[in-house]
């Protein structure tokens, strides 16, 4: 059996604490153990960056810190609270409360308006339309993107789209950003961008940012570095 990885602290009280994590998928001769045994602390206002190969588990790491999945032994924690114990309504109130999500792939309505992406997690939380277009525009503007309102998603560049995407995720005030590849399908300029637009909200909005990503340049600007191989955390770095 293989020991659990030591936990390195943050430097602060953490915002989620990840406690001996396994996860594994399938039974008996298909089952793959996509965690196994990963420990790990999150303070708030920090930028970590989990990084690995395709198929280390990064992103498996990342959906259950995101409370996307359950991990099948362990425990996930959020400000001192064990995520186990939230169930259903609660679960999703929590998550569309705490998090905004940056994804490489945009999950954008294509014929819907720019605003109407936006404010899709307002209005899951039942919030009126009046409140819903006050906030998506305050985001929108945020991002400079105020004029593409009532533009339809489809007629964005990729850059524009990552924006909305960006803003949707600002738009719950959220005091985590999970950004998975939030620069994989963009040019090299377009993701500079966003890189900047997501490290400020880190820098001056106090926001905890967690990045997926297997681009050593982009992880370099995180306050810290998770290296992630076979399931196992590999390495951290400051």
């Amino acid at each position: 059996m293989t020991s659990p990885a030591p936990t390195i602290p943050a430097p602060s009280a953490p915002v989620i604490s990840v406690r001996d994590v396994h996860k594994s998928y399938g039974r008996g001769s298909g089952r793959f153990d996509a965690l196994k045994g990963v420990s790990l602390d999150i303070a708030a206002g920090e930028s970590i960056a989990i990084i690995g190969k395709s198929g280390s588990g990064k992103s498996t790491l990342m959906h259950l810190m995101a409370l996307m999945d359950e991990p099948s032994s362990g425990s996930v924690a959020l400000s001192g609270q064990d995520t186990a114990r939230l169930k259903g309504t609660a679960l999703n109130r929590i998550r569309n409360k705490t998090f905004g999500f940056v994804f490489q792939q945009f999950f954008l309505t294509p014929n819907q308006s720019v605003l109407e992406n936006v404010v899709l997690p307002l209005k899951i939380a039942g919030i009126g339309a009046g409140e819903r277009k006050r906030r998506g525009m305050a985001a929108l503007a945020q991002l400079d993107l105020a004029e593409k309102a009532r533009n339809k998603a489809v007629n964005l560049s990729g850059g524009q789209k990552q924006r909305t995407v960006i803003a949707r995720a600002l738009v719950n005030d959220p005091r985590i950003i999970f950004a998975d590849e939030p620069t994989g399908n963009l040019d090299s300029v377009t993701g500079g961008v966003v890189e900047d637009i997501l490290f400020a909200l880190n820098r001056d909005q106090g926001i905890t940012l967690v990045i997926v990503t297997h681009d050593e340049e982009l992880a370099a600007r995180c306050d810290r570095r998770v290296h992630i191989k076979d399931g196992m955390i590999e390495e951290m770095a400051a």
